[in-house]
Parts: structure tokens; sequence; C-alpha cells
């Protein structure tokens, strides 16, 4: 049998493992699971990439990036090894020849997003499949005081326990000790098999540049022009500052485009194609850009804005220098972030009265009774964003109010790959052809598709009707897509006070956005920090330095740097009667004072943007203003 050692050269060219690689390699050989904190570009892939071709089986490797999983799947077929993707990019017969290499068992590596387990097809064809090894990447997500929390993560523990993964792999960049502890406990890692190499990249020089607002444009360009050209990445926090910046730059002469969500897929990827094969070109982008991309050479990091947090920073100065050659990172920093910053937090805390519009909703239902919901109704309807509904009922399923069961879809359009339904029932015995005509009449026929609720044929329960259009799809007989995803969930008991449960979700969200106004708390305090700025990162994240690094601005100046203190926002005139007008108007939308505030603020919600208030002439007016401050003005 061949060797971990002897596979590490043969496929992957490489004569020796990196730091950490090997022992988490031999965990997983062993049967057990692991969890690997290498730094970016540390080579975290390959700790499941070479054990799956020794596992008899499928690994399934959980990722948010498109982005990396694209670049990997290219390069592992370069080395002749089988991998795929599942994600939304890819249309019906890329997925249907996918799923049938995963049930021939040819397939060995298949990268799936987070939101993949929400597909009840997809869960059944993966519960038919032995799977050797489960990976995790971005698991920090699994915790709910990390710094990029996501819901779905806390239910992957269980996903793959329910589809009987032999072992689980997680894997993260950035994870302070308690972010360890929360993924260990998560996935049910023994602490011999936490593989943590430390942050701290004595190739990369670390300089925090305070600056007044009004001039750190010029101050970047300074900077590009007196040092020699290389791969640039400039970090910014707002869509409008990478248009601007990048503007800016292009016309002082420097190659420079911006890079960020709001961009169609093809302009970003065109953006990217254009950065990653140059030697000099400058990418002017949010935190939208950089996850996944393997470019090894990038020279200089450059942060306009503070970032949101040390584990933000830390990413992303990862991004420079992974081919070991000196590289720079520099942090303009500038108060006048801040208030950006936090409005972030302030926009995800839901209201206490969405809280228990909420709750009363969940808790209409009988003890022990199922039920299902659509999040986006839900999320609509109680103006709290996606993200902190999908928050808010993991919560109440951690507290053993709720259990969640394996979601479907409420809607499903098909139409006939040849454009003809008669073909399509000829393929069958009479029998099967009339359950399809029944299926068909059940539902309602559009100028193209038909959309069919599997839950609304006549005398067919809804697994048969399932399943059958999934093998119409399988067959290349139709065009299957899915829509209005549903939650399962059963009413497990009941709170004992709905009030205490409110305030007690309320206080939760507050620590939450508490915890994030610290996080931005302590990038500032890195600035300032009176001794070896390294030290104090890298310790951070739980590793000692016992000597200064000589590689950041206090070791390098030998004096600690001090902020400019913000520029003065300029006082606002609120316009009280148009605002008190406009919120009796739109009562969902603006009738709490933290409504009003958000959007003063500019921050948008299910309620404003379904009333068409993002438009309105007031919705940011006071953008440049402290949350706090806003609040405190529209609550009396």
């Amino acid at each position: 049998m061949t060797t971990a050692a002897e596979l590490l050269t043969s496929r992957f060219g490489y004569t020796d493992f990196r730091p950490g690689q090997q022992e988490v390699v031999e965990s997983l050989l062993a049967g057990r699971s692991a969890l690997a904190v290498f730094p970016t570009g540390a080579g975290k892939s390959l700790c499941y990439q070479l054990p799956a071709l020794m596992l008899e089986g499928v690994t399934v490797v959980v990722s948010p990036l498109i982005a990396l999983m694209k670049d990997q799947i290219d390069l592992l077929a370069r080395r002749g090894v089988d991998a795929a993707r599942l994600d939304s990019s890819l249309d019906a017969n890329e997925v249907r020849a996918v799923s049938d290499r995963l049930r021939d068992g040819s397939l060995k590596l298949l990268y799936v997003a987070p939101e993949r387990f929400n597909n009840e097809r997809f869960l059944a064809q993966l519960g038919q499949t032995k799977i050797a090894l489960f990976a995790v990447d971005e698991a920090h997500c699994i915790s709910e005081w990390g710094h990029n929390f996501r819901p779905d993560y806390l239910k992957l523990a269980a996903r793959a326990c329910e589809l009987g993964a032999e072992r689980v792999l997680a894997l993260t960049a950035t994870a302070t000790p308690a972010v360890v502890a929360d993924i260990r406990a998560g996935f049910g890692i023994e602490e011999r098999d936490s593989v943590v190499t430390g942050f701290y990249r004595p190739n990369l020089t670390l300089l925090t540049t305070p600056v007044r607002a009004p001039e750190r444009d010029q101050a970047l360009i300074n900077r590009l022009r007196e040092r020699p050209p290389g791969p640039t990445i400039v970090y910014v926090t707002l869509q409008r500052t990478a248009e601007h910046v990048a503007a800016l730059l292009a016309a002082a002469g420097l190659p420079a485009r911006a890079y960020h969500a709001g961009m169609n897929a093809d302009d970003r990827v065109e953006v990217q194609e254009w950065w990653t094969e140059s030697t000099a070109n400058i990418v002017v982008a949010t935190i939208a850009f950089g996850m996944g991309i393997d470019k090894a050479d990038v020279r200089y990091v450059y942060h306009l804005n503070l970032p949101k947090g040390l584990e933000s920073y830390s990413q992303e100065i990862g991004r420079a220098g992974r081919d070991g050659e000196p590289s720079i990172c520099e942090l303009f920093a500038c108060r006048d972030d801040v208030p950006t910053l936090e409005n972030f937090a302030f926009g995800d805390t839901p209201t206490p009265e969405a809280i228990a519009g909420l709750l009363d909703d969940v808790f209409a239902h009988r003890q022990g009774e199922q039920f299902a919901v659509s999040e986006y109704e839900l999320s609509s309807r109680h103006d709290v964003r996606p993200l902190v509904l999908k928050t808010i009922l993991t919560y109440l399923e951690l507290d053993g109010f709720l259990e969640q069961g394996t979601p479907f879809y409420a809607g499903y359009r098909l139409r006939p790959s040849n454009g003809e339904w008669d073909d399509v029932y000829e393929t069958f015995d009479p029998d099967r052809a009339e359950f399809l005509r029944r299926v068909l009449a059940s539902g309602k026929e559009g100028r193209v598709w038909t959309s069919i609720d599997p839950d609304a044929v006549p005398g067919e329960e809804r697994e048969r009707v399932v399943k059958a259009l999934g093998y119409l799809e399988q067959q290349g007989l139709v065009e299957l897509k899915v829509a209005d995803v549903r939650q399962r969930f059963t009413l497990v008991q009941r709170p004992p006070s709905l009030d205490e449960l409110r305030e007690r979700l309320t206080a939760r969200f507050q620590r939450r956005e508490q915890s994030e106004a610290e996080r931005i708390d302590r990038v500032v305090a890195l600035v300032e920090h009176e001794g070896c700025q390294v030290q104090s990162l890298v310790g951070y994240f739980g590793e000692t330095r016992a000597d200064p690094c000589g590689h950041c601005s206090y070791c390098l100046t030998g004096s600690a740097q001090r902020l400019p203190e913000p520029t003065p926002t300029p006082r606002f005139d609120l316009d009280r009667a148009v605002l008190d007008e406009l919120a009796a108007e739109h009562p969902t939308a603006l009738g709490t004072p933290r409504q009003r505030a958000r959007f003063l603020c500019g921050l948008s919600s299910p309620a404003t943007t379904k009333a068409k208030l993002t438009r309105h002439p007031l919705f940011g007016a006071l953008a440049e203003q402290r949350f706090a401050t806003v609040l405190a003005a529209v609550g009396v």
C-alpha cells in the first residue's frame, strides 16, 4: 500500500510535509477527526486531498468559497484526481453529471457549499454514499463568538453524524483559543488531534500608519509610487469606496481596478484573472476578494480602511508573500472608519418587538407538532435580516425548544428537455405515464415551465413525487428547478415564559453587538500598542513569542503611535415631522426607534427594502453619525 509520504511526492510533487500537515494526515488515517489551524497559504487543503486518495469512499469538502472550489478542482484534475463541485453556478446537465459520478463511486472529492445541505435530494443521495471524510473549511464559522458566525455551520456537525461520515476534518486560518474550543466541541475533536501551527510570518513587514481621512488617498498613491511595483491588494470597507479609489489610482497612472460583491459575476472573474496573471496590477477590493485565490507572489496588502477585527486583518494580510519572499502590509489607520464598522453590527441586531413577534409565530404550534416555515416570509414579516433569523432559530434549537428536520422545497419547476411532454410519457409504461400526467395536472402551467407543489398532488405522497421528479432529471428527460425552501421543525417543548425568552435572546444579540464593537477597538489598540505589534497580534490567537519581531512599525521606529482624533461630524438637523410622517405611513418598517435609526444610518432591512424606502432621501442621511447618537435622537 502506498504510504502518505510516497503519495505526497508521486501525486502532489512535494518532498516534505509543511508544518502540521503530517500530524493532521496521521490522525485522519488513524480514523480520528482532526482540526487544522494553519495560516492562510500554509497548505490546509492538502490535509484532506491526500487522505482522500487513501481512504475508501468519497471526501466531502464543505466550503463557502466558489473560487476556491474551482481552483482546487482544476489543480486536482491536472494531478489525475477525480474531483467535482456542486454549487449554484452549475446548470442541470452539470449537476446530473456530478451526481452520476458520485453514484458510481468514481468521485474522490466533492466540494459543496454549506447551503447545499438544504437540498433534500442531495441529502438523500449522500445518505446512500460512503463518506470517508467530511472536511469543513472556514470552520471558525461554527463559533457564535467567532468573527464570522454562520448558523448553517452549527448544523454541519449534526449532518456529518446523520450521514455516517467516518471522520471529520475542521480547517481554519483564524481562530482564537476560545474559538478553537468551540470547533473541537462542535465536531467532537480530541485535543491531541487539534493542530495549531502558529500565526507568525517572518517575511511580512507590518506597518501601521495613523492618518487623517482627507490625507489617506494621497498617502496610498505616494506609497504605490515610491515602492517597486508588485501584485497588490488594497482593502476598503464599502463598495463605493472601491470604485472611487480604483478610479483615483487609475487617474494617477497606476494599473488599478475595483472588485466587490456588487459587480456581476463575469466582471468579477475578468478583474480576478487580470490581477492574478499580472506581476504589477492593483486590485481595490472589499473583503469579497482574496478568499480561495491561489496567488503566491502578492507583494503588498494595504488596508485603506480599518479592518473589522484582528481575525479579518490577520486573514487579509495572510494573502501577502505566500511564496516566502519579503512583502509589505500597511494599514492606514483612521478613527473616522469606526462609525461605519460599528453600524454593520448595529444593523444586524433585531428589535425586541421583532423577536417577540417571531416567538409568537413559532410557539403558536402544539408541543410535539411538526411544522414548516419559509424563512423568507418570516424575515419579511418581522423585519429581521435572513441570517439573523437563522441565528434565532438556531438558538431555539440549542436551547432545546425546537428540533429541525430535513429542509424541503415547497415548489419545483420543470420542463421537458426536448420541449414535448408526450415524448416523456412514452418513455414509461402506462401506469407510470398516468402517474406523471397526474403530477403535471396538479401543477400550474406557465408559458415555459410547469410549477409543482409535491404536497398538492391528489392521492400521492410527497416522497414519491419528489423521487419521480429527481429521476426525470437524472435521466435527462426534464430540466428541473427548485424554489421556496421550507424548514421543518418540531416543537419539542414550550418555554416557561415567552417574555423571559425574549429578554434572553435580546440580551444575547446585544452581547454580540458589543463583541463586534470590541473587535474594532482591538484593531485601534493594535495600532497604538506600546510594544511589538506582531507579538500582540499573534498573542491574540494564543501564540507566545519571546522576542520582538523587528519588522513592525513599533520595532522599526521604537515608539508607539497615536491615532489622530476623528474628523468632527457635522451637526445634523433632523426634520422630525418628515420622519414621523414617514413612520406613520410605514409602521412595519419604521415603527421602533431602532428601525428608524437603522434607516437614517443607511442600514437596510427586509421591511425597508420591501417598502422601497431605501430610495427615500432620508435613507442614509445620517450615515456618517455614530449609531448610538442617531438612536438617542430618534428615541425621544
